[in-house]
């Protein structure tokens, strides 16, 4: 009973701590488009090597967002199961500089189950990324391979011939993110370490180990089949993103700010898909 006492006055004195140790920022809406292009080549029976080329655009369509280039195999080892290996070369453009920032490396993993039922077909998708940024960046912000895993659900309707409607829903997981160990309201400082001054917000970072659900996507989409070959797609996606974000300085002895950013995207897209 004593422990059980003791247990809780300890979380009642750290719990008003942990809550002020980041603030909370709502971001406005944006809204912007996807336009990709696609090749699928089949190897063999089940194995098959696709290409893709996709151009984002954010900031309510007024800005390039990124160049992304895509190649990846995959292989039905079942029917009913697919596995797959990816690689994506991200060219991220930055809008006030006008010019592409440091190129992304991301590798992806992913093995996705598929139920028939009728003219209705089911699949769970499950997809572990890693994403290496390259150049000079703050580490104390973000790890240099930043790892995610990322759960989808479909639903596709095929009975209506060339035309298939889907829908699926999306769940995120950041795996690796900072840990702040920090009492920090933005004004006051609650925590002292030993590189802080009275007064000055006192901070430790404790590893990148933190994981959280970072981003809830919604999807509705239509393929439409042109004839063997050649696919269109048109889609809608809005997401939920959360973000927590730590600004430092680069010895990463100083906590200038540790927020959380919630926010509302929506994206139009349009997609070519060539396979044979």
């Amino acid at each position: 009973m004593n422990r059980i006492r003791f247990t809780i006055i300890i979380v009642a004195l750290l719990l008003p701590m942990a809550l002020k140790a980041q603030t909370e920022t709502t971001l406005d809406p944006e809204f912007g488009g996807r336009l990709s292009l696609s090749i699928d080549k089949k190897i063999v029976k089940g194995l098959h090597i696709s290409l893709e080329e996709e151009a984002r655009f954010d900031n309510n369509f007024g800005s390039l967002d990124r160049l992304q280039t895509s190649v990846g195999v995959s292989y039905k080892v079942h029917p009913n199961i697919k596995l797959g290996l990816g690689y994506a070369l991200i060219n991220g453009y930055g809008a006030s500089s006008q010019s592409f920032k440091n190129a992304r490396h991301r590798v992806m993993a992913d093995v996705t189950g598929t139920l028939h039922l009728g003219d209705w077909n089911l699949s769970l998708k499950e997809r572990l990324q890693m994403t290496h940024r390259t150049g000079d960046f703050n580490v104390y912000q973000n790890p240099q391979n930043a790892l995610a895993l990322k759960s989808r659900l479909t639903a596709r309707y095929k009975a209506w011939g060339n035309v298939q409607p889907y829908a699926y829903f999306e769940m995120r997981n950041y795996l690796n993110a900072p840990v702040i160990a920090a009492a920090y309201d933005g004004t006051n400082c609650l925590t002292l370490d030993d590189y802080s001054e009275t007064g000055e917000p006192g901070w430790f970072l404790t590893g990148f180990n933190d994981g959280y659900v970072n981003r809830l996507r919604g999807s509705l989409g239509l393929d439409i089949k042109l004839d063997k070959c050649n696919t269109l797609n048109f889609y809608i996606l809005c997401d939920h993103i959360v973000d927590k974000v730590v600004d430092a300085n680069a010895e990463g002895t100083k906590l200038k700010s540790y927020t959380r950013e919630t926010g509302f995207r929506g994206w139009m897209g349009a997609g070519y898909e060539f396979a044979f």
